[in-house]
């Protein structure tokens, strides 16, 4: 007769079934301040699907069974091919279904903001499989210096049925694009790039070169074509470069290894080598630098994004596990202490949304316009939310794991959501350039239109509505009207913008306990870390508008 050593209970449910598009509140009240005529429909299909039993399923398998390389065929063939788990590609159906790729770039206004909050919503399930959608979504501005390739692969950017063969476009239903620009000695100084490019003729896609040369990081391999960087005589130019040449054979890209990372499993990155790989110029000889930086301003605010996805669905699951746990006597959620705690991180995760919210409205506003204040917001707005929003992730996914204890640091077979978040955060801080790359980038900025002035139209509305605000606001516009940040000092100036537009924002969308509590922490104590709330803060509200509303 076995004996029955214990009962198994006091453990919360797994978080699923739930909507999380119905569940965010934070997000929706954005989307009704900026986008108030938004059909919503779409991404409350998203949230339902995001959040389903299924696609949790396929998120864990494509984590839990990472790509892997074959770099040739059984009778020796060379054919560098990245296999991949079939949730990988049930994953990147999705993606695609719900036009998170090249779709905004075919609709019309609002577009880019439905598809950032739907970037955030689908984040919340699973972030790796969404670094190929990101870069084929933000390919569009660059591939349009080349018009004959944006007329022949744009079509396929946008489609929504995905296509995982491994074969030349004119065959697929959609295509999906990366870039490679690091390389071994460089790093994010590109000028120090030594792959070379040989003009090799020209023919209907442009003036076509052949490349010689290697990438350090070349994410998601297995897209359709790249963006790439490579020396020419004029300099460092941008060049497309194809799995497939034109003529139906496989191009002499030769990938090396893939990355064994720290997190973001489910994606394949690689070291390459180009033997002779054929590639066509995008813009101009020795514009290589700008043109692509088209393509990373766009990568970047999906890092923003992101990270604010990875926040909600760490305060998420962090919240539904409080509300089942009990511990001395009544729930976690109930204990002072972690009452602070959740309540501080809701928080943090609604200003990260609204910032990154902010820069997508930027970004469609001057997709469909010439608004001189939306050029210059988008400008400002890219580093700083790259920079603030993803510096905070870390340290935010540490403290909503300790709320699950023990249980939030297992792995277990990749059911730990929780543990992959943690490993997923440091990624987008350092894609597409690291903290000091976006403060130098934000000093660069404020060399050209009048930002204080843009800033200062921004904080408008919310002028007298808390004292910290009104301080921070007049310190930091009189140093940009100073113009003598020193380098040492960007970050210290990057930090204080963003946060200083993030109190504007949630005294435009939020409850007042939500901005009276933001600015409190943030702008007037600047506590440096969660759960120093004072006693007089409503924690009760806060949380319950950050609640999961089935938890």
């Amino acid at each position: 007769m076995d004996t029955i050593t214990h009962e198994v209970f006091n453990q919360s449910r797994p978080f699923e079934g739930v909507n999380l598009f119905d569940a965010n509140r934070p997000l929706r009240d954005a989307l009704a301040v900026h986008a108030p005529d938004l059909d919503t429909s779409r991404l409350q299909a998203l949230g339902a699907e995001a959040g389903s039993e299924a696609l949790q399923q396929h998120a864990r398998l494509a984590n839990a069974h990472p790509p892997v390389l074959h770099t040739h065929d059984r009778v020796g063939c060379r054919i560098d091919e990245v296999e991949f788990h079939p949730s990988y590609h049930a994953l990147m159906a999705r993606a695609l279904h719900h036009g998170l790729h090249g779709t905004p770039w075919t609709g019309g206004p609002q577009s880019h903001v439905e598809r950032a909050a739907a970037f955030m919503l689908f984040t919340e399930l699973e972030p790796s499989v969404l670094c190929p959608v990101s870069m084929s979504y933000a390919v569009t501005p660059a591939l349009r210096a080349n018009a004959a390739l944006h007329a022949a692969w744009g079509p396929q950017l946008a489609a929504t049925a995905y296509d995982p063969r491994f074969m030349p476009m004119p065959h697929k239903s959609a295509v999906t694009m990366g870039m490679g620009m690091t390389e071994k000695q460089g790093g994010s100084d590109v000028r120090a790039n030594t792959t070379r490019a040989e003009r090799d003729g020209s023919d209907t896609w442009g003036e076509r070169y052949r490349l010689t040369g290697h990438k350090w990081f070349f994410s998601a391999p297995m897209c359709d074509a790249f963006l790439v960087l490579a020396q020419t005589a004029s300099g460092l130019s941008c060049f497309f470069l194809p799995r497939w040449r034109p003529d139906g054979s496989l191009n002499a890209i030769h990938v090396q290894r893939l990355k064994h990372k720290l997190g973001n499993h489910a994606n394949a990155s690689s070291e390459v080598e180009f033997h002779g790989a054929s590639a066509w110029r995008v813009g101009d000889e020795g514009r290589g630098v700008p043109q692509i930086l088209a393509m990373g301003a766009l990568t970047r605010l999906d890092c923003a994004l992101g990270t604010a996805g990875l926040m909600r669905q760490a305060l998420s699951l962090a919240l539904h596990h409080c509300a089942q746990r009990q511990a001395f006597g009544k729930r976690l959620i109930d204990q002072p202490l972690m009452k602070n705690v959740l309540a501080d991180l809701a928080l943090e995760s609604e200003a990260a949304t609204a910032l990154a919210l902010r820069l997508s409205v930027a970004v469609d506003r001057t997709e469909h316009g010439k608004e001189a204040h939306e050029q210059v917001m988008r400008r400002v707005l890219t580093p700083i939310a790259k920079f603030w929003v993803c510096k905070r992730g870390s340290h935010f996914a540490q403290e909503a794991m300790e709320c699950l204890g023990g249980n939030g640091y297992v792995e277990a077979d990749g059911q730990g959501v929780m543990a992959r978040i943690y490993r997923e955060m440091p990624l987008n801080s350092i894609w597409e350039g690291a903290a000091n790359i976006m403060a130098l980038d934000l000093l660069r900025a404020l060399r050209g239109a009048d930002v204080a002035a843009a800033l200062d139209r921004e904080l408008t509305p919310s002028r007298g509505a808390h004292p910290a605000l009104d301080r921070a606001a007049a310190e930091v516009l009189h140093q940009i009207e100073r113009a003598d940040t020193a380098e040492a000092q960007a970050r210290a100036l990057a930090r204080n913008v963003a946060l200083m537009l993030q109190a504007a924002l949630l005294h435009r969308q939020s409850p007042p306990a939500v901005f009276a509590a933001f600015c409190d922490t943030r702008l007037d104590a600047a506590a440096d870390v969660f759960g120093l709330l004072g006693a007089g803060h409503d924690m009760d509200t806060i949380i319950h508008r950050a609640m999961p509303w089935e938890a």
